[in-house]
């Protein structure tokens, strides 16, 4: 029993959800919560694509989100997309510590992206780019670890990008602009922040900004040397003198 319900009193399903760290989680729910919506007809996928007209000329600023949260019906392509959003979601958001500025950063400066190019190749949701993205650093990054396509094709992480690009040539006979758009982004933040920093004195110009970091990790404590003597003044003021006899 103990092991049906996996940790605890969770079943393995709610541990999995649980342990994923909190932009993946909440970007994985919101992606099959928007399929259902779709799938019970509360929302039809005409209210939910990314248009200029839409958006800035109608206002319906709700577009800017879900045009990355809408994969389609509820099918076997809806899970390969979920499953590839929050396997490399997870292990990027993992890999950029405790705090999830520097993740949140990446997907600001990702979707805005996307939404800046997307009238130039016609592509109404973004999510299946954004996942690209998200790809595509997370095989620069990781350049020995060995992976597998049905068991036949071995090849390194670098690769999978073009794997999946000729996969998707092969199943739909047409040349994947989405992504080609998310290696493309991919690739100019995974310079600036890999390649670049060691050619110039570790300088990283696409790192979040204080003002964004304070967002979710609230005001950094100073550590800086008149920070410390500041502490250890007052700490010295709340003891009195020993008495001189």
């Amino acid at each position: 029993m103990d092991q049906l319900m996996g940790n605890g009193d969770r079943f393995p399903l709610e541990t999995w959800f649980w342990e994923m760290p909190i932009c993946t989680r909440w970007w994985t729910t919101a992606t099959v919560l928007t399929s259902g919506l779709v799938q019970c007809q509360l929302v039809t996928p005409f209210q939910l694509f990314y248009s200029y007209r839409s958006v800035f000329e109608k206002s319906q600023y709700w577009r800017l989100l879900t045009t990355f949260l809408y994969f389609g019906p509820f099918s076997l392509d809806l899970l390969f997309h979920v499953y590839f959003l929050q396997r490399y979601s997870r292990l990027l958001e993992e890999s950029s510590g405790r705090s999830p500025a520097h993740f949140s950063w990446l997907l600001l400066y990702a979707t805005a992206s996307l939404l800046l190019l997307s009238p130039l190749v016609s592509m109404p949701f973004l999510g299946h780019p954004l996942s690209s993205t998200l790809v595509y650093i997370w095989s620069r990054r990781n350049p020995d670890t060995r992976m597998s396509f049905l068991g036949l094709l071995i090849f390194t992480a670098p690769y999978l990008p073009w794997v999946l690009m000729a996969l998707s040539l092969a199943l739909h006979g047409t040349v994947p602009k989405d992504e080609i758009m998310g290696v493309v982004i991919g690739h100019v933040w995974y310079f600036f922040t890999d390649v670049y920093p060691p050619l110039h004195g570790g300088s990283r110009p696409l790192d979040p900004p204080m003002w964004w970091r304070r967002i979710f990790e609230g005001r950094p404590r100073d550590e800086t040397a008149n920070g410390i003597n500041n502490e250890i003044a007052v700490a010295g003021a709340g003891v009195a003198p020993p008495e001189v006899r």
